[in-house]
């Protein structure tokens, strides 16, 4: 199971990573002391869990959960305000954790959560089986983007990497011309296979079948020097084995 940790409060959140290695069955694979850059962060990448203070700088942990996109993972929420329970419990927060946190109630906290996920996953794969069996998250070795006035079709093997340009991303694939097109990493990462492309910052999508070598904090795919983001680091690393 993997997670995430967002707290203003650096010791806060040294406390609850130790917590989770001392189970051994969490992963956590990325530590923000911002919830804007968390709030990225989970819109772009597949996580189950989320521990998160309520009382932080700029976006709150309860504003934070109404601006998620899409899947929203499971939240169990840090705080030393126990006067913000019931508001997180309205907004389907599985836990509710007083600061200091005691690891027994921790633990019987992070237990609830994996009881949640197995049930998810046990309902899945019914869902699947009774449908004659698991559908691949991904049929087709293409994919179409609009660019310019007209759909171009594009080999999904072919491509090396996709750049963020502001409203726009830049394709940049084995051809020489790269591709232009008004969408946003979210739309662009559905159409792709979970297990070949990944995001490396909040600037970049590569193919990990393109990379040529791992330099400190940059990957090299066809002489393109491509920076990892500080919170994507451990997701990148943990994906790549090193």
């Amino acid at each position: 199971m993997t997670c995430i940790i967002i707290d203003d409060e650096p010791l806060a959140i040294d406390v609850i990573e130790s917590y989770c290695q001392a189970l051994g069955a969490i992963e956590v694979v990325g530590t923000f002391t911002n919830a804007i850059e968390a709030l990225d962060f989970i819109n772009s990448n597949s996580i189950d869990l989320v521990f998160s203070d309520i009382e932080m700088p700029n976006i709150s942990g309860i504003e934070l959960i109404r601006s998620l996109e899409g899947k929203i993972p499971y939240f169990i929420f840090t705080t030393a305000y126990p006067e913000y329970a019931l508001e997180g419990f309205d907004l389907n927060a599985v836990d509710y954790l007083v600061k200091p946190i005691p690891f027994p109630r921790f633990i019987k906290a992070v237990n609830r959560v994996k009881e949640m996920v197995k049930l998810n996953r046990a309902n899945h794969s019914f869902n699947m089986s009774s449908a004659g069996g698991e559908t691949p998250a991904h049929e087709d070795d293409f994919i179409f983007v609009k660019s310019e006035y007209e759909n171009l079709k594009i080999d999904i093997n072919k491509i090396n990497l996709i750049q963020g340009l502001k409203d726009y991303l830049k394709i940049h694939t084995e051809d020489s011309k790269a591709i232009l097109t008004l969408m946003s990493f979210k739309e662009i990462q559905s159409k792709l296979p979970e297990n070949t492309f990944i995001r490396v910052h909040r600037s970049y999508i590569i193919n990990v079948n393109k990379i040529a070598s791992v330099q400190k904090n940059r990957i090299l795919i066809n002489d393109e020097r491509i920076p990892i983001g500080e919170s994507y680091k451990s997701l990148v690393y943990s994906r790549l084995n090193i």
